[in-house]
C-alpha cells in the first residue's frame, strides 16, 4: 500500500515541524488516554496545556514554569552536546543526584556560616560532583570501550543508593528527630538558593539556565569544539582523517554533561527542594532526554522545549488535584512525547509514497 523512500537530503520543513506535530499528536492521544480514564479529555488538555500560562491562577503558575524548566534545561543542553557528537550519556539522573549530593554536603559541612563565599563554593562542588561521576563512564569508554550507554545508566542506581544513604546517615539533620533528610537549606540563609525575582519564579539556577543555553549556542556556531561535535555526528569518518580526537571528545562532552546536571542538582536541592532526602530525585535526568530531542538538539530548541515540558509538570500538578489525574498518567503524557518525536521524524528522511513497488 505505501512504501518509504530515502530522500537524497534531511527536508527542512519536515526538520522544523515533527516537534509541533509530536506535541498535537501527543494532545489527541493523551486526551484519548484520560477520556479512558474517565476524565473530560478537553477539560484535562486544557488544565494542563492552557491553564497554567492563561488561565484564572495563571498568574501563580508561571512563576512555577522557570522553577521546572530550569533544571530541565541545563541537564538537556549538556546532553544535546554529546548526542550531537554521538555521545550517549544516558545516566544525568545519577550525575544530577551526585552534583546534589556535592553541593549540599559542602554547604552542610561549613554550618552555621554566614559567609557569601560558601554558596559560590557550593555551586563549584556541585559541578564537581557531577563532572566526576560522568568521567567513570568517559574514562572507562576510552581506555577499555565500554559501552557508555550502559555504564552511565547502572551508575544512576548506584547514586540512588548514595542518596538514600547519606540522607539516614552522613547528613541526616541531627536536629531532625531521627528522621531521614538533611537541615532545610531555607532556614540556612548563607547556603539557601533564594529567588532572585519571586513572582516571576527566578532563582540562580535559571539565571545559569539561560547562561548555558548562550554558551551552548556559541560554542556550536562560532567555535573549533562546536564544529567537531558537529562533523564527529554527522561523519564519524571524515572527523577522524580532519584531526578530531574522538577519546578527548567523549571526556569533554560527557564533563560538560555531567557538571550541568550537577549544576542543576545543587541548585535544586539548595531551592526548591530545601533539602536532601531520600525522594529527592524526581527523574529530571530521564525527562531531560525527551527536551534535548523535543529541542532537535539545538540549544534554542531544548530552552523551549524545556519551557513545554515544565508545562506538563505545572499543568499536570493542577490536572492531579482539580480533576483527580494520576500521576503516572501525566508521565505516560510526557513519554508520548518522545514516542511520536521518533515516529513523526522519520518524515525528515524519508518520503511516504503509496501504490506498487515496480517490478526491477
Amino acid at each position: 500500500m505505501f512504501r518509504l523512500e530515502k530522500r537524497p537530503a534531511p527536508s527542512r520543513f519536515w526538520t522544523a515541524s515533527t516537534p509541533v506535530l509530536a506535541v498535537v499528536l501527543t494532545m489527541l492521544a493523551g486526551g484519548a488516554m484520560f477520556a479512558f480514564l474517565g476524565t473530560d479529555p478537553l477539560a484535562a488538555i486544557r488544565t494542563i496545556f492552557w491553564d497554567p500560562i492563561f488561565g484564572e491562577f495563571a498568574f501563580y503558575y508561571r512563576g512555577q514554569l522557570l522553577v521546572k524548566a530550569a533544571p530541565l534545561i541545563l541537564i538537556a543542553i549538556g546532553l544535546s552536546l554529546g548526542f550531537r557528537a554521538g555521545i550517549w550519556n544516558i545516566g544525568a539522573e545519577g550525575q544530577y543526584i551526585i552534583g546534589a549530593i556535592s553541593g549540599a554536603a559542602f554547604g552542610l559541612a561549613f554550618y552555621p556560616s554566614e559567609s557569601i563565599l560558601l554558596f559560590p563554593a557550593m555551586i563549584v562542588a556541585g559541578a564537581l560532583g557531577g563532572w566526576l561521576w560522568a568521567m567513570i563512564p568517559a574514562i572507562l569508554k576510552t581506555r577499555f570501550n565500554t559501552n557508555e550507554i550502559l555504564v552511565s545508566l547502572m551508575l544512576v542506581y548506584v547514586a540512588e543508593a548514595m542518596l538514600a544513604s547519606v540522607s539516614s546517615g552522613l547528613l541526616r539533620n541531627p536536629d531532625g528527630l531521627g528522621f531521614p533528610g538533611s537541615r532545610n537549606f531555607k532556614d540556612y540563609p548563607a547556603a539557601h538558593n533564594n529567588f532572585l525575582i519571586e513572582s516571576a519564579g527566578v532563582h540562580w539556577g535559571v539565571v545559569t539556565a539561560i547562561l548555558a543555553v548562550i554558551f551552548a549556542y556559541a560554542l556550536l556556531n562560532r567555535h573549533l569544539l562546536g564544529f567537531q561535535i558537529r562533523l564527529t555526528g554527522a561523519a564519524p569518518k571524515a572527523a577522524r582523517f580532519a584531526g578530531v580526537n574522538p577519546s578527548m571528545l567523549v571526556v569533554i562532552c560527557m564533563g560538560i554533561s555531567g557538571a550541568l546536571a550537577g549544576l542543576a542538582g545543587m541548585f535544586e536541592v539548595t531551592g526548591p527542594a530545601g533539602q536532601i532526602s531520600i525522594d529527592f530525585n524526581s527523574n529530571y535526568g530521564f525527562t531531560a532526554i525527551i527536551v534535548a530531542f523535543l529541542g532537535r538538539l539545538n540549544p534554542i530548541g531544548v530552552m523551549l522545549a524545556g519551557l513545554l515540558m515544565a508545562l506538563t509538570y505545572v499543568g499536570g500538578d493542577a490536572a492531579a488535584s482539580t480533576l483527580g489525574l494520576p500521576g503516572a498518567a501525566i508521565q505516560l503524557l510526557q513519554g508520548m512525547l518522545l514516542f511520536f518525536l521518533l515516529a513523526v521524524d522519520v518524515l525528515a528522511n524519508f518520503k511516504i509514497r503509496f501504490g506498487k513497488t515496480e517490478a526491477a
